[in-house]
């Protein structure tokens, strides 16, 4: 039997693929708990305990959030932390004359 993927229809291409996708899960959850008891095995073998916690990924970054140090005074919802490019508020209020150190905010 001869298998010409030419000769399939759209059906049968996406149950195999479905079919396919379905085995190739399955081998790499069996790979995994295989590799995880492999783990454990060697760990008991000098002695030491090991738990493996699964789904949990630890973030690089924590973020942390950064103080406004401009606001304009006409509208106090416009606020800008000094990072990154200038609003377009700010960049219109500092061609129009105005001074940067305007618009810092007072602690």
């Amino acid at each position: 039997m001869k298998n010409n993927l030419a000769d399939l229809s759209e059906a049968e291409l996406a149950s195999m693929i479905e079919n396919a996708q379905k085995a190739l899960k399955e081998k790499k959850e069996t790979k995994r708990k295989e590799v995880m008891a492999q783990i454990k095995e060697l760990a008991a073998s000098i002695g030491v305990n090991v738990d493996i916690t699964e789904g949990t990924k630890v973030s690089g970054r924590k973020g942390s959030k950064v103080p406004v140090k401009f606001q304009n005074p006409n509208n106090l919802s416009q606020k800008w932390t000094g990072r990154g490019m200038k609003p377009k508020w700010l960049q219109t209020l500092i061609e129009q004359g105005h001074r940067l150190e305007d618009f810092e905010v007072k602690s």
